[in-house]
């Protein structure tokens, strides 16, 4: 579940900054003068934004469990459905159905059962879907929203994300990362559903460490 969070992370950090300095250089029209100095720029690393944000962390585990939660329905679902026709074809070579009709209303049962199944699958693909969705915009939002306030005494021209190889090359001392990552975090409160699956999920840990 982790790389559809990452896919916002790019955008949201490259353009807060920049439409920052947009919305700057609009209040300045009266100057006629180019800029004299160079572009303060930056870079946030996006992976170690993943691993070390709180809320992609929560989100993650949300996610996951969710995505356990929806292939453990579809298991159980599926082996009834593979249950019941393994009785109807058992019936069916005891000549245990009496009339033809009676056959076709079982095989018509199965294949109803077994449409449900798939409709089931597609709902709760397209349930999970849509709240990634969901939380991919929460967290560009509170990125943008940090960044905003972040940059208004660092100034920065230019917020770049840095993924794999995008960036070729770039001078360390450029990179925010940890002070964007802390800054996040301070910010950052979790929604009482997030905070009972990342407890529960402490407490399982905690319980499978004791010795029996």
């Amino acid at each position: 579940m982790k790389k559809f969070l990452t896919l916002a992370l790019g955008a949201a950090l490259a353009l807060t900054a920049c439409n920052n300095q947009k919305a700057e250089q609009a209040d300045n029209t009266s100057s006629a003068e180019p800029a004299t100095t160079g572009l303060k720029v930056a870079y946030v690393e996006v992976d170690s934004l993943m691993t070390q944000y709180q809320f992609c962390k929560d989100y993650n585990l949300l996610l996951n469990q969710k995505g356990e939660n929806a292939q453990k329905t579809l298991a159980g679902k599926q082996r009834t459905l593979q249950q019941h026709a393994a009785a109807l074809q058992k019936k069916y070579e005891n000549n245990g159905f009496t009339t033809r009709d009676e056959l076709e209303r079982a095989q018509n049962q199965l294949a109803k059962e077994q449409q449900d199944l798939a409709e089931l699958e597609q709902r709760l693909m397209n349930e999970l879907a849509n709240e990634q969705a969901q939380l991919t915009m929460e967290m560009r939002d509170s990125i943008q929203a940090f960044l905003k306030v972040y940059n208004k005494t660092k100034k920065f021209d230019y917020i770049f994300s840095r993924q794999g190889d995008n960036i070729l090359l770039a001078n360390k001392k450029f990179d925010i990362t940890n002070e964007v990552v802390a800054g996040l975090n301070k910010r950052y409160k979790a929604k009482p559903e997030v905070k009972k699956v990342s407890d529960t999920r402490i407490d399982t840990s905690t319980d499978s460490q004791m010795p029996r």
